[in-house]
């Protein structure tokens, strides 16, 4: 009995062939080789006359051998002597001419004068007559039903599988006949009553189907079982984790009646928005659970993340328990410090003077702090002082500890490793902490983790009553020269007005490198030869000081300036001493501005989907509209445009993510990619099968709730491990 596991070296192809598998295609096992589907499916071709043949068609003709003679075309230059054989056939209507280079005698033994046969290829024109050259073909017995067989012949669908230098389709199809003919031994992972509820095919029959369908209702019937293998699989591995999360012990955090919360609450200048009250009532029931909560908190720019985030924070506080807010940059880290100590107030100084009875501390920790200043909020976290400690990667260091670690809040998560993310959770010293994700736009692994099931889902999605619109415009600079000219006046008409304007450049300059912490959502496409480098801040800055902006306050920012300087021009910006600031995208999140009004977006199309609608949200924070300008030498019709042309089309970042999908789709949720190794999803597509995905979550929680080890269904369990390895495991597990 052949096994999913079983290596191709010892079945049933040769030792060479099972190496060249392995080799050229990554294909070691009989598993892989049989989940090796076809890219598309080609048909022969209508069945033709000979005298309707038409030059460059793709036909099939049923004709019968004139005349078939071999020869010997001699050698030239780079080319060796090769054997070939020359046919004539005719249906009646016409005739036509046969080439076959190689094994001549086995064709000329086959097509003998008056047989006949169906020839399926291209149609094309040799000193005047029409040919096939090195056509396919099947001899027909002539028994009376050579039309029907003809028809049959021409309908075929012919799998065309993803192929590479040498090792083509063809070989690849004759590979995989010679396994499919066991394919009855091998278990079926999905139990027998899960495909009669469901009405799924057995795997053999899909398998059968999906390489060598008779029609498209077999390709359609073997993709959805197959899909269904892929998705229950997934759902699996996920409700075992969320099984396994559940044991987990997590100290419940209720928070008290009357506490800082509360006070936080009553001092707040405005009323919360009915979303932002659903969802922190939904935290905090999360949060007063003895399991660890695991939650991602999706909100547009601007719908008030942060409000919700610190409320849950205070929660915690209440509770005896620390919190901690992770951000990716310094400047985003500083500006959230600062944010959060200003709406905190006379509660966020507790020690001073002017602080509130019940208040705390909030700390920050970032990398390049002074000794004095790392020493204090070092201690302040390992004390408990602080009931807030917002930082960078700097809170992952191993010396880092905290009194009663209670949450976690990671700020536009998809910027961290997981194993960073890991390495804050295991600081808890009493159980798991509660963690809480955000992002405003959720790149393409984020909303495929959301719909795969990884995450729980809490959603903002109404904006806060005042939030000025931002309108956006693509600007195709070498098209039209004047439209770049005039957002330059823009900026000057804004500064006018005492309002100020970002200008974003893909990179620094210098050495013609961006920033580490520009890398968000990785470039879109790669240069095209001899293509002119990404246009660099420092020479942005000089160009419009000295030209379109000349006379105005322009200043730069990037990453690899010093904290202090970054943090300083940061503040004169905010007080209005800036007219225009020059920038990475190391504005990308959390700053804050509601003064700023326009942001142009220079070489927009070396920019994602999503982090375009990041750097968006830094105007129009205020009361005041914002105007962002996508400026692009991409043509017209090209996909950059396109993806240019559907941010300006909406501000919803929801609505967004799925653009992105669309585009670019959802990257390998099991963490391939960063391993390198091969995706194990080879059907399954987020956007398209969300209905499907969420049937499989379904069944799959009902089996782990039953039988949370599988042991009852040895060979899904084995599906498990061959589909979901440890290492994938392990990657999903501290995602």
């Amino acid at each position: 009995m052949s096994t999913w596991d079983e290596p191709l070296s010892k079945g049933p192809l040769r030792g060479k062939t099972a190496k060249a598998l392995a080799e050229k295609l990554d294909l070691h096992t009989l598993g892989d080789l049989l989940r090796y589907y076809p890219r598309r499916y080609d048909r022969r071709g209508d069945l033709t006359d000979l005298a309707e043949l038409r030059e460059g068609e793709e036909v099939t003709v049923q004709a019968r051998v004139l005349d078939a003679k071999r020869r010997t075309v001699p050698a030239r230059q780079g080319r060796r002597r090769m054997d070939m054989m020359e046919a004539t056939v005719t249906d009646g209507t016409g005739r036509l001419h046969l080439t076959f280079f190689n094994r001549g005698s086995y064709h000329q033994n086959a097509l003998v004068a008056g047989r006949l046969a169906m020839f399926s290829g291209r149609v094309s024109t040799f000193k005047g007559r029409r040919q096939l050259d090195h056509p396919q073909y099947e001899l027909l017995d002539e028994d009376g039903h050579e039309g029907e067989r003809a028809r049959a012949y021409a309908e075929e669908l012919i799998p065309v599988y993803p192929a590479v230098k040498g090792m083509d389709s063809t070989t690849i199809t004759r590979v995989i006949d010679v396994v499919l003919a066991d394919v009855d031994s091998l278990s079926d992972p999905l139990p027998p009553e899960l495909r009669e509820r469901r009405g799924l095919l057995g795997v053999a029959d899909a398998l059968r189907a999906i390489h060598r369908p008779t029609g498209w209702a077999d390709v359609g019937a073997a993709r959805r079982r197959l899909k269904w293998d892929e998705a229950f699989v997934l759902q699996l591995a996920l409700a075992r984790r969320r099984h396994h999360a559940e044991e987990l012990p997590a100290k419940p955090r209720p928070g008290t009646v009357g506490g800082i919360l509360d006070a936080f609450d009553a001092q707040l200048p405005f009323t919360l928005t009915e979303g932002q009250r659903d969802v922190g009532g939904n935290l905090a029931g999360r949060l007063d659970a003895a399991h660890p909560m695991h939650c991602l908190l999706q909100g547009d720019v601007g719908a008030g993340k942060t409000l919700v985030a610190l409320r849950a924070m205070l929660r915690v506080v209440d509770s005896g328990g620390q919190a901690v807010m992770l951000a990716p940059t310094e400047v985003l880290a500083q500006q959230h410090h600062r944010s959060i100590s200003a709406m905190l107030g006379a509660l966020g100084r507790a020690g001073q003077i002017d602080g509130a009875e019940n208040a705390t501390r909030v700390a920050l920790l970032t990398g390049s702090m002074n000794t004095a200043a790392r020493r204090e909020a070092l201690l302040d976290a390992a004390s408990g002082s602080a009931g807030i400690v917002v930082g960078t990667h700097a809170l992952l260091q191993e010396h880092v500890a905290f009194a009663d670690l209670g949450l976690v809040v990671v700020d536009e998560q998809h910027r961290f490793g997981v194993e960073q993310r890991d390495a804050l959770r295991e600081k808890a010293v009493d159980g798991r902490p509660h963690v809480l994700v955000m992002t405003a736009t959720p790149i393409p692994r984020t909303v495929a983790m959301t719909v795969y099931g990884d995450l729980d889902v809490v959603a903002l999605t109404q904006l806060p009553t005042g939030r000025a619109p931002v309108s956006t415009h693509v600007v195709p600079a070498k098209e039209k020269p004047h439209f770049l000219a005039r957002a330059w006046e823009r900026i000057r008409e804004e500064a006018a007005n005492g309002h100020q304007a970002f200008v974003v450049c893909p990179r620094i300059g210098d050495d013609g490198k961006g920033e580490a912490e520009e890398e968000a959502d990785g470039r879109p496409e790669e240069d095209a030869p001899g293509a002119r480098p990404p246009l660099a801040v420092l020479d942005v800055a000089a160009r419009l000081g000295e030209g379109p902006l000349s006379g105005q306050r322009v200043e730069v920012l990037h990453g690899r300036m010093a904290p202090d300087d970054k943090d300083a021009v940061m503040r004169r910006f905010a007080a209005g001493e800036t007219d225009a600031v020059v920038s990475t995208t190391v504005i990308e999140v959390g700053v804050d501005v509601p003064n700023a009004t326009v942001m142009v977006i220079m070489d927009a199309d070396r920019f994602g989907v999503s982090q375009l609608h990041q750097l968006r949200g830094r105007v129009g924070r205020g009361r005041l509209p914002g105007l962002c300008l996508l400026v692009t030498d991409a043509e017209e019709g090209s996909p950059a445009r396109e993806r240019l042309a559907a941010v300006a089309a909406t501000t919803d970042g929801f609505e967004l993510s799925r653009v992105d999908l669309e585009m670019r789709r959802e990257g390998d949720v099991l963490g391939d990619s960063q391993s390198g190794a091969r995706s194990s999803l080879r059907m399954l597509t987020l956007l398209k099968d969300e209905e499907l995905i969420g049937q499989a979550r379904e069944e799959a929680a009902k089996y782990v709730a039953g039988d949370p080890g599988l042991t009852g269904y040895p060979p899904l369990a084995e599906a498990l491990e061959t589909l979901l390895p440890e290492a994938r495991a392990e990657y999903l597990d501290k995602a």
